[in-house]
């Protein structure tokens, strides 16, 4: 008989379930621990809430700090409405005073009330989930360490009895998880919220401790709180199992689709453009912007250095209009400073515009500003989940990053390159006083593609690709192409007079030559002419002679006489 897995129940918080495997351990205590405003009271409340109203497990929620009132009035900016709830009996909020000062202890202290408050609301709504918030207030009242450890037990065995489902919170103490020490050991499942600052800028960790009979992440994920609640992204969760397509979409540059196999980058692939400051990076951009809704697509449109409007007005200096997709809303331009938020804030707001909009394309433009609100490696692991977010959902996308201008500017600065399937890298080239752009393909997987440096030229009606000159030094740009361009066409013009000449020179030999044929054509027919006289003559002497013959000889047949002729004067005798 196989082994049966641990059974749990979905904790409702949007990434712990593919964190833990599935959910919290059922009829199990779970302890959620950690200092001030890491959000343990709105992790328990979220628990409860999805359970009532998107699993049909009604919850108990019993407070120790806060009245129902406070609580209903602080969780309806995640959009909870508790009063609802609770009138219709999905939710019981019971709010337990506990105060040190006004305990006078007569007898041996225990919890024998609390379990009868507790198991009273439980029979009310009929709970399968049940929150504690937060137990060191439970338990201000017990001096003595050795029962408030006994009856910290007894709490959890009586709610293990009953089945259960249990979260509780509990404040993070001196070198410990908990103030006490002791609940981290006695729950089978523990999860510790941190909330730091760094560089000026807040973020917000959690991490599974420990999960007992149960494989489980054991990485530290950044979490937001929002309008919708709680939202972990962990990069473990996503796996590499997108599915791809040999569909094409076409850059919107006509020479870069055909450097690129001659039909533009993958659907559904991810494209990185590089390039030193002014080699037009954000013009690439727009023109697959420009490009995607011109053929029908949406577009999502991330920038973290321009205004909407500055883009819109900036692209139109290079032919590329923005201005009538945004009116008809297949472009949409999500403007904002990095350092507005963190770096969790900027992806869980990408990931609800994206699955609010479901586009066919997303840019971000430029990708690299994101450094300055966390750490490389942060920075790292919030564009591998992107990625992976928009990889698994089909969608193009399309990242700017500039690079430092050094020796080697085939890099990124954060690192992103291995993650990438088509990279463009774009350069400025100084040649005899002047700056010249040039793009090269460094990779594009899975297609064959130009292995050839181009020189790029940002005009009035966007990109354009020239045709491509290689002098001593390499890729001719600017002045230099032009002076080639220059003399190549002097050159094929000198070509075109020779072949014009000689064109003519065939023509009048062949003029002459048709010439010479005529007059041996006419001298031939000539011949012909005396020739048919001279055997007409022939034949007409033939026949005149052999007239005159026959007329000097003359035969004379006697009447009636067959015999032979006789010759004159002889006659017959009698």
């Amino acid at each position: 008989m196989p082994l049966q897995p641990l059974p749990k129940v979905p904790s409702g918080v949007h990434g712990l379930d593919e964190i833990t495997g599935g959910g919290l351990p059922r009829g199990r205590p779970t302890l959620i621990c950690g200092g001030a405003g890491c959000g343990k009271t709105l992790f328990a409340m979220e628990f409860l809430v999805r359970g009532a109203t998107e699993h049909g497990e009604p919850g108990v929620f019993m407070a120790f700090e806060e009245t129902a009132e406070e609580l209903a009035a602080n969780v309806a900016s995640l959009g909870f409405d508790l009063r609802r709830l609770v009138a219709q009996r999905k939710l019981a909020i019971d709010y337990v005073r506990v105060e040190r000062s006004e305990i006078e202890e007569t007898g041996e202290y225990d919890l024998e009330g609390l379990f009868v408050r507790l198991q009273y609301a439980i029979d009310s709504v009929g709970a399968k989930r049940v929150v504690l918030d937060t137990i060191e207030s439970l338990f201000s009242g017990l001096p003595n360490p050795a029962v408030l450890r006994a009856e910290l037990r007894r709490l959890f065995r009586w709610l293990k009895d009953r089945k259960m489902t249990v979260v509780i919170t509990g404040e993070k103490g001196e070198g410990t998880l908990t103030r006490q020490g002791l609940e981290e050991y006695v729950s089978d499942c523990v999860i510790f919220l941190d909330h730091r600052v760094t560089d000026q800028t807040s973020t917000r960790r959690l991490r599974v401790v420990k999960y007992r009979g149960t494989t489980h992440g054991t990485n530290e994920y950044p979490f937001l709180i929002d309008e919708g609640g709680i939202s972990i992204l962990p990069v473990t969760s996503l796996g590499l199992a997108h599915r791809v397509t040999n569909e094409r979409v076409s850059t919107g540059i006509p020479r870069l689709d055909e450097m690129l196999g001659g039909r533009g980058y993958f659907k559904g692939s991810t494209i990185l453009v590089s390039g030193t400051a002014g080699t037009g990076k954000t013009t690439f951009a727009a023109i697959l912007a420009r490009a995607a809704t011109e053929r029908g697509d949406r577009c999502l449109y991330f920038c973290f250095e321009e205004s909407p409007d500055q883009l819109v007005r900036n692209m139109r200096s290079v032919g590329v209009d923005l201005k009538s997709p945004v009116k008809s809303g297949t472009l949409e331009i999500h403007a904002a400073r990095p350092s507005t938020h963190g770096l969790e804030r900027h992806l869980v707001t990408m990931h609800k515009v994206i699955n609010q909009r479901r586009p066919d394309v997303v840019i971000v433009d430029p990708v690299n500003n994101l450094v300055r609100v966390g750490t490389l490696l942060e920075t790292q692991a919030m564009i591998i989940r992107l990625i992976d977010f928009l990889k698994a959902r089909g969608i193009t996308t399309f990242f700017t990053s500039l690079t430092g201008g050094g020796d080697d500017l085939e890099q990124t600065d954060i690192g992103i390159s291995s993650l990438i399937d088509t990279w463009l890298n774009l350069e400025v080239v100084k040649n005899g006083g002047e700056r010249n752009r040039t793009v090269a393909i460094v990779k594009s997987r899975g297609m064959a593609h130009s292995n050839q440096t181009s020189e790029y030229i940002l005009g009035a009606r966007g990109v354009s690709i020239a045709d491509t000159y290689l002098g001593v030094s390499g890729v001719l740009t600017g002045s230099a192409r032009l002076a080639k361009e220059a003399e190549d066409e002097a050159a094929a013009r000198v070509a075109d007079r020779a072949i014009v000449r000689k064109q003519g020179e065939r023509e009048r030999r062949r003029r002459q030559v048709e010439a010479q044929i005529l007059l041996l054509r006419e001298g031939l027919d000539a011949d012909d002419a005396d020739l048919a006289g001279a055997i007409q003559e022939g034949h007409v002497r033939l026949q005149a002679e052999t007239l005159r013959m026959a007329k000097s000889r003359p035969a004379f047949v006697a009447r009636g006489h067959r015999g032979k002729a006789k010759g004159p004067g002889v006659r017959k005798r009698r």
